[in-house]
């Protein structure tokens, strides 16, 4: 960087200290004056950084909505911002490609944490560019976080953390009671999905990653190393005609289900266990689906030391476990570490000794890379192609 451009980007802290623009138009200018000039990597980190750091009194945190967003809100935020003065703007989302929708058309720092679900999500972020680099010394609860989910990021961003492991889930198959017993969910297992019995009493998440999933599962094959895909899609589409509706949020999934407009489902279990709370006698069954793992992603562009001193603030085991408690999965601290409560060793996902045998983990990486022709096939299937 010339010593002239230096001085350039010193005026514009100091018009940004004394109020002259605001953090936005801050990072508008700095990325204009970055593509004029060709400034990239640390250089140009170095002063986002320093004119992040200036005053610096809000972050921006996205979650699922619902009992997630709720569980947030009422056990971190609020202490946090008492013992910290920032405060933290809570937003929502349905959907992750909905929200990388918002963040590629966004300034960098407009979106600063947001809770990501699943490998291939936190692959995909990293990918396309979005991800930070955490300073992992600023966030010394680390040393009480899963190392298997650690490691986990790790592999899919060159050993470096762009999230921070919080919890974990399964998707599995939720079924009510009243109408499919255990036996039944026993006996057929993921065929349930595509039993013509119950034509118009079904529905199922609108994501090509579990249609394709658990299509695969039903004819017999890898779901993440499928023989045929054209006999995968095939069978999304004769299911599609017994689907009464696909949902697209964890609370539609919970209204379907508690209302019973559906009676089966594939489902994520932090939700089911949530209608069982509730006095739903809704049943699950996790081996017919996958493990996945949420984490406190920081997006590029962000002020690091306040983003990383509120996941820091976030894993503290008090916090974290209420957390676990509010939103029904279970938390990314090792439970031969810290001690977890009984409401939490109840959740359907629970793994007592940490080592996830026999869960099935996504690979990230053939998700990625069928990304592109997996939704467009999807897309068409569900619109009725």
């Amino acid at each position: 960087m010339k010593f002239g451009d230096s001085r350039k980007y010193d005026r514009l802290l100091e018009a940004y200290e004394v109020g002259d623009i605001d953090r936005r138009g801050l990072m508008r200018i700095i990325g204009g004056m970055a593509a004029a000039i060709g400034v990239v990597g640390l250089p140009l980190a170095g002063y986002s950084r320093s004119a992040l750091a200036a005053g610096v009194d809000k972050v921006r945190f996205d979650g699922w909505g619902g009992i997630v967003s709720e569980a947030f809100h009422n056990n971190a935020f609020p202490p946090f911002t008492a013992k910290t003065g920032i405060k933290v703007v809570e937003g929502e989302f349905g959907d992750t490609t909905q929200f990388l929708s918002l963040v590629k058309a966004s300034e960098p720092g407009d979106y600063n944490v947001f809770l990501v679900n699943g490998v291939y999500d936190y692959y995909r972020f990293v990918k396309l560019g979005y991800g930070s680099t955490i300073n992992e010394a600023n966030i010394p609860n680390l040393a009480n976080v899963l190392t298997r989910t650690l490691d986990t990021f790790r592999s899919a961003s060159d050993g470096k953390l762009s999230a921070v492991p919080f919890d974990y889930g399964v998707t599995g198959l939720a079924y009510n009671r009243k109408y499919i017993s255990d036996e039944e969910v026993k006996a057929k297992g993921v065929h349930l999905l595509f039993d013509e019995k119950y034509k118009g009493r079904m529905i199922a998440y609108d994501h090509f990653e579990t249609r394709a999933w658990m299509a695969a599962l039903h004819l017999g094959q890898d779901p993440q190393n499928a023989s045929d895909m054209k006999a995968v899609w095939e069978a999304c589409r004769k299911q599609r005609d017994l689907v009464v509706k696909y949902w697209s949020s964890g609370q539609e999934l919970i209204d379907l289900l508690a209302k019973e407009e559906a009676v089966v489902s594939d489902g994520w279990s932090g939700r089911i266990a949530k209608l069982q709370q509730d006095g739903h006698d809704i049943g699950f069954d996790s081996t017919v689906g996958f493990a996945w793992l949420e984490g406190l992603f920081v997006l590029n562009g962000s002020p690091m030391p306040e983003c990383e001193e509120l996941i820091n603030f976030c894993i503290e085991p008090k916090v974290a476990i209420a957390i676990a408690e509010g939103q029904n999965y279970p938390s990314s601290l090792d439970p031969t570490k810290v001690p977890m409560t009984d409401k939490i060793k109840k959740l359907p996902a629970y793994d007592d000794t940490g080592k996830f045998e026999g869960y099935v983990w996504e690979k990230a990486q053939y998700w990625f890379a069928h990304q592109d022709a997996f939704k467009k096939e999807w897309d068409r299937i569900s619109k009725g192609a």
